[in-house]
């Protein structure tokens, strides 16, 4: 019983994510996991996002890193030029403070 407060602490502290990304979600709808992208081409990417709790904005990352900030809740982003093999694009739901708060999607491409 000694080590209830440090408990509740703890499990207050998991909590918390949880209750910032209510409501929240996000989803790529082009291109479809899988994907296979041409190189030469302008690739897209269509999101559309519900912030929900504290998101403000969403952030694109190609392999890990960031590409874009994007305000909009849904539209398209024209990527950089990709170089070729495995890729991994993802789209963030992100606060003011531009720290992700969770919620994401990501989807696993070959660009050829």
């Amino acid at each position: 019983m000694q080590n209830l407060p440090m408990l509740l602490l703890v499990l207050a502290s998991f909590a918390e994510p949880v209750a910032l990304a209510a409501g929240a979600e996000v989803d790529i709808t082009s291109p479809a996991d899988g994907a296979r992208l041409d190189a030469k081409a302008q690739n897209k990417i269509a999101y559309d996002a519900a912030l929900g709790g504290d998101g403000d904005h969403v952030h694109v990352y190609v392999d890990g890193r960031q590409v874009a900030l994007l305000r909009q809740r849904r539209g398209t982003y024209t990527l950089d030029p990709l170089a070729r093999g495995n890729r991994e694009i993802c789209v963030k739901i992100v606060n003011k403070n531009h720290t992700p708060i969770g919620v994401e999607r990501c989807v696993k491409l070959m660009v050829e």
